[in-house]
């Protein structure tokens, strides 16, 4: 018999790639960073738990092996933070953590904050700053109007207003 048909270990088909990590310096809020070790503690629970089985229950292997990828990746992101304080950022330019007020030439109000990549979610105007808006927006200054390049085309931004967290 081939052995090209038969596995050596039947392990070695589960296991899964480690998530990867950003190629970016992990910049991050203080509130951030908090998040970070607040999910790291759900995860290692969740983890207690599902190696403690109660009676005779079968540990999800799979689960198992995710579980313990995302604390890896977790642990990680915090050791790779670099905690940045919004309220020490230099006032009157768009920088990391600040919440900026933006008018479109349509009229269109936005507001936006530019925060870490594990901070980032755009439903609710959080922005990752290697985002190609965040960028376009830090330097400027409350007049200024930049270009926000758009797969569904260019938009032009009057900053209104730049606030930092006190």
């Amino acid at each position: 018999m081939s052995r090209a048909f038969v596995k050596e270990n039947d392990e070695q088909g589960n296991e899964l790639p480690e998530r990867p990590q950003s190629p970016y310096p992990n910049h991050i809020t203080p509130a951030g960073f908090d998040a970070l070790h607040q999910q790291l503690q759900a995860l290692e629970e969740a983890h207690k738990r599902m190696v403690e089985p109660v009676g005779n229950e079968l540990i999800d292997q799979d689960a198992k092996h995710a579980l313990e990828r995302d604390i890896r990746y977790v642990q990680d992101r915090i050791a790779r933070a670099i905690v940045i304080d919004p309220a020490a950022q230099p006032k009157g330019r768009v920088a990391f953590g600040a919440t900026v007020e933006t008018e479109d030439e349509e009229g269109t109000r936005r507001k936006f904050q530019i925060v870490g990549e594990d901070e980032a979610d755009a439903a609710v105007g959080k922005l990752s700053w290697v985002s190609p808006l965040a960028r376009a927006l830090t330097d400027a200054k409350v007049g200024d109007v930049v270009i926000w390049k758009r797969p569904a085309g260019d938009l032009e931004l009057e900053i209104l207003s730049i606030a930092f967290p006190t």
